[in-house]
């Protein structure tokens, strides 16, 4: 009995039962459905081959695109109080917050880093979108704070790439208070002569574009990101009229001067690097090195 269990069952199994193709091997693109296989999506920087549409990145993947030689060091990033108002919905907040780091693999919707772009010492900070959405609380405000006190010391620009639904209702009045928070540590570098680059990616909403994603030198943006405050639909129905086609979109945006740069994700790093090299000659320098 053993040897037709052991030895013919699995056998027969694995006739009867070929070997299912796994579900992650194809992406179908959310803008013209198109199917790719998913090895050569994440080759191409998550950019559909067929209309060029730019998806969403995980930070890992953002840092190995901009960075020289894919090479950086992640700074250690300050704890926070997990749950301050323990908060509850239909699910526990450290409930979600257990499902998100998970899920992502990462401890919350920000990483920064540091290493050079086109030669320039930088320190990046990224929004993770997969992470609850990118939502601000007080880990991405410190994130943001942490990263601009490491650019102050060591004397170098910064680079925020946002990526977010706005603040996390979770967390109430303190995540709101993340706004000011990262406004006054952008000043900082300001006061101190460093640049500070925004990249706006799909989508940056709520409040982090009503703070730090619009607090840049200069804003660049990737192709058809959306970008705003509130959504169309409360905006149409606020002010009791039809929005023009493409509103909040990065190409829109550009055309009535909120964002300088619309620039395609395969260009991004050799274009950072260029105007960092810039910014941070002559009297950049200067200043920042007194």
């Amino acid at each position: 009995m053993s040897w037709l269990t052991n030895y013919v069952k699995p056998k027969l199994r694995k006739v009867l039962n070929p070997k299912e193709t796994p579900d992650n091997l194809w992406h179908k693109c959310k803008s013209c459905g198109q199917m790719i296989f998913q090895k050569e999506f994440i080759a191409n920087q998550y950019v559909c081959a067929h209309c060029d549409h730019h998806d969403r990145v995980p930070p890992k993947d953002r840092f190995d695109a901009l960075f020289d030689n894919q090479s950086y060091e992640l700074l250690d990033l300050p704890a926070v109080n997990q749950d301050p108002l323990k908060f509850r919905d239909t699910k526990k907040y450290t409930d979600r917050l257990k499902a998100a780091r998970n899920n992502t693999g990462d401890e919350d919707a920000i990483k920064v880093a540091v290493g050079k772009i086109g030669g320039v010492n930088t320190v990046v900070a990224v929004q993770n979108f997969f992470f609850m959405g990118g939502s601000m609380g007080m880990a991405v405000g410190e994130g943001i704070i942490a990263g601009a006190r490491h650019a102050l010391k060591i004397k170098a620009p910064m680079v925020m790439m946002t990526a977010s639904g706005g603040a996390r209702m979770q967390e109430g009045i303190l995540s709101l208070m993340q706004m000011p928070r990262t406004t006054v540590a952008i000043q900082m570098l300001r006061d101190a002569g460093l640049p500070y680059l925004v990249v706006l990616t799909d989508p940056t909403t709520g409040g982090v574009s009503a703070s730090y994603a619009m607090l840049g030198d200069i804003h660049i943006s990737e192709p058809g990101a959306m970008i705003g405050f509130a959504g169309q639909r409360v905006i149409e129905q606020t002010i009791r009229e039809k929005l023009p086609d493409r509103f909040q979109t990065a190409e829109y945006l550009q055309e009535h001067g909120m964002v300088d740069i619309v620039c395609h994700r395969h260009e991004m790093a050799e274009k950072l690097g260029t105007m960092l090299a810039m910014l941070m000659s002559g009297s950049h320098r200067r200043k920042a090195a007194e």
